[in-house]
């Protein structure tokens, strides 16, 4: 529902000790965008020890919100809930290293006003992207494939942060992880069918080294894990089908090792072939079992996220329906709400 007809962007900033890059971050976001009546920035400051939230403040962000140190998911997540309590028609989600360019903004947004797309990513061009090392630049092709073919999305750049969302993506982005949001929210809009668009964009410089990635075993293992979860999250009929059919047919292997030896008349000695053959086409059929009500549960899932979409619509449309017939108030807001 929809109760006036001018378009609300806000840009959100997770930050966590980023006084230093702070200020030249805010000061290149752009202050006028085709399509767009009005312009916000919102800076999630993730409990920070230094001055983020002052030079926040001091360079004119119009929110802050306050969180307990829950890493670059969480604080992703609590700037989406933000965002939708102020209003937000488009959310933009930038780096508050100052890593993308933020002329680009534009290229994310644009998609979205024309109605083309619910969610757009930018496209860093990682396979030629010079500020990578070569074997981060395989690990970064590597990954955007297997998370097109997981999610069904085209996917040049699975783990680009800068992004943008309209406010229905946003009101049904659930993020799990503790690590990072960018891999699991593809994932979920593939799986939910969302009109999802790349856009090439630049990037500056970089400012200080990567804090999401201690290394590249952390960076694989972690990634792996959310991959993993995700995908059996919202494919687990497929998962465990895979490896059910895996473990049937290896528990076929020493059956038929067994079979052949009796009917020679040989099968002394070879009890051991049938006790695994046994033992794996029991766990096969269990865990196909376990496909099977993993599926039925995932139905479940999704109808209490489709409940939880529409209360979650209600209630955010009501609150701008209300703030919308309150008196005009000032539109800079410097308090810092905690969340």
């Amino acid at each position: 529902m929809v109760y006036f007809l001018s378009v609300k962007l806000i840009i959100q900033i997770p930050c966590y000790n980023e006084a230093g890059v702070l200020a030249a971050t805010i000061a290149a976001l752009p202050r006028q965008i085709a399509g767009i009546d009005e312009i916000e920035y919102l800076i999630i400051d993730d409990g920070s020890q230094d001055k983020t939230v002052e030079t926040a403040r001091a360079n004119g962000v119009h929110h802050i919100i306050q969180i307990y140190h829950q890493g670059l998911a969480g604080a992703f997540t609590a700037g989406l809930e933000a965002c939708l309590q102020r209003g937000a028609d488009i959310i933009v989600n930038t780096d508050a290293d100052n890593q993308y360019c933020s002329d680009d903004i534009a290229k994310l947004v644009t998609p979205i006003v024309a109605g083309r797309a619910q969610l757009v990513i930018g496209d860093r061009g990682v396979a030629t992207l010079q500020a990578f090392s070569p074997l981060k630049r395989a690990l970064q092709r590597l990954g955007s494939w297997v998370i097109q073919q997981i999610s069904g999305v085209r996917t040049p750049d699975a783990t680009s942060g800068f992004r943008a969302l309209s406010r229905s993506a946003a009101m049904q982005t659930l993020v799990l992880s503790n690590y990072s949001y960018t891999l699991e929210t593809l994932i979920q809009a593939g799986a939910r069918r969302m009109a999802v668009e790349y856009a090439p964009i630049r990037t500056n410089p970089p400012t200080r080294p990567s804090r999401l990635m201690r290394g590249i075993p952390d960076f694989i293992a972690n990634s792996t894990a959310t991959i993993l979860r995700a995908y059996t999250m919202y494919r687990p009929l497929r998962v465990f089908t895979t490896a059910g059919i895996l473990l049937l047919l290896a528990g076929l292997l020493p059956g038929l090792r067994f079979l052949y030896f009796f009917l020679l008349g040989n099968a002394t000695g070879h009890v051991q072939s049938l006790i695994l053959a046994a033992i794996l086409l029991i766990v096969g059929f269990q865990v196909l079992l376990i496909g099977v009500i993993a599926d039925l549960v995932s139905f479940n899932r999704k109808i209490m996220e489709e409940v939880l979409f529409r209360v979650r619509r209600l209630e955010l449309d009501e609150t701008r329906r209300l703030a919308h017939e309150k008196p005009e108030t000032p539109a800079r807001d410097k308090t810092v709400d905690s969340l």
